[in-house]
């Protein structure tokens, strides 16, 4: 039964590793971290994401133009995509090293130390790629949010809100955090039935041809 869980632990760690890095990559390079309606024409709506910015028009649709110059951005946006980048790099490391350490997969089976540490440091990298995600969506929303209720600009200037790149960015850095908690965690138990069983048998096979 303690087997039984521990396995069921690590895969869904691992599964919400996996989810929470596939959604920081699209988070990376959606447009739609601001919003901005137009109040004066309603059937023209903007967006600007890392990379670029979005203009949607009913007649014309989806027109985009990348920005000109990284050092012209604003601080929160230049840094949103160093973290972005290393959060993505970081979630791609831990699902390969804590792949490595799980008791499904038979590779290194005779080498419990080696795939628990593996389990262990997966963990800790897919807990600071969550990090790392959540650090530019939260600055970002954060930024919004202050020029959204600048008083000191007029009513008449449109606004940006929230787009749906932070939302997903979010459950992405979440993903990745409460993945990494259970890799840790799991890896952190006890040794599973199934090895100390396979290191008995072999250590009584050794005796029995010493006898013989």
């Amino acid at each position: 039964m303690a087997l039984v869980f521990r396995i069921v632990m690590q895969f869904v760690g691992i599964s919400l590793s996996l989810l929470g890095w596939v959604l920081s990559v699209i988070t990376t390079y959606l447009p739609q971290w601001k919003n901005l309606n137009l109040d004066l024409n309603e059937m023209e709506n903007w967006t600007m994401g890392l990379w670029q910015t979005c203009v949607i028009q009913e007649e014309v649709g989806w027109q985009c133009k990348d920005f000109d110059s990284f050092l012209a951005l604003p601080a929160e946006l230049r840094i949103s995509r160093v973290l972005m980048f290393l959060s993505n790099g970081l979630g791609f490391l831990g699902l390969l090293v804590s792949g490595l350490g799980l008791d499904c997969l038979r590779v290194g089976e005779t080498q419990q130390d080696v795939k628990k540490r593996l389990l262990i440091l997966g963990g800790v990298l897919s807990w600071t790629a969550g990090i790392a995600a959540l650090v530019p969506v939260s600055w970002v929303a954060h930024v919004t949010v202050q020029e959204f209720w600048d008083e000191t600009l007029p009513e008449v200037v449109p606004r940006w809100e929230f787009g749906d790149a932070l939302f997903v960015g979010w459950f992405a850095g979440f993903s990745l955090l409460l993945g990494g908690c259970l890799l840790s965690w799991a890896a952190c138990g006890t040794r599973a039935p199934l090895a100390s069983a396979h290191y008995a048998v072999a250590e009584m096979q050794t005796q029995c041809s010493c006898l013989e």
